[in-house]
């Protein structure tokens, strides 16, 4: 039997990355301060591995960066594409400057004690979701927040997507 050959990752970032939005059925939002930027609070959120799906790489931050299991976790079946700021293109090929963000979600049904990955970040909290929307530092966390928290339950996606 022919050996297969390993194709080695690429030496850079690849430009997808999922976020993961936690909350209480209460609406408690779960966001973490990260450490390189202390003043950058987020929900859950990563890169996606060379060869990794979206649904795995969800799986895998949410336990990395939370400890938490991935049972109830929900694909939105939504993505986001976004500028990546200058500060972090270095880790991407020279040509990429987009990333496109697979968003999730997973309700519980009271804040949890988390267990934070210190290597990427300081803190956590949960936070009503006007505090949320005041702290986390990336419009498309903001606008996840927005939509599966304040839009969906009003249904208005539902309807604008009836019409």
């Amino acid at each position: 039997m022919a050996a297969t050959k390993q194709m080695a990752a690429p030496p850079y970032k690849r430009p997808q990355s999922v976020l993961v939005l936690v909350y209480t059925v209460d609406k408690q939002v779960l966001l973490l301060r990260r450490r390189q930027l202390k003043h950058f609070w987020q929900s859950v959120s990563g890169s996606l591995e060379w060869g990794e799906t979206p649904q795995h790489a969800a799986v895998r931050e949410l336990y990395e960066e939370t400890g938490l299991s991935e049972r109830g976790l929900i694909d939105c079946k939504t993505k986001h594409f976004f500028l990546i700021y200058p500060l972090w293109r270095c880790a991407y090929a020279p040509t990429v400057i987009e990333n496109c963000e697979y968003h999730y979600r997973l309700s519980l049904d009271q804040p949890c004690a988390i267990r934070l990955d210190q290597r990427e970040h300081l803190e956590y909290g949960w936070f009503s979701i006007t505090e949320a929307l005041a702290k986390v530092g990336s419009h498309t966390n903001r606008a996840a927040i927005h939509r599966w928290l304040v839009d969906e339950p009003l249904g208005l996606h539902r309807a604008a997507a009836v019409n």
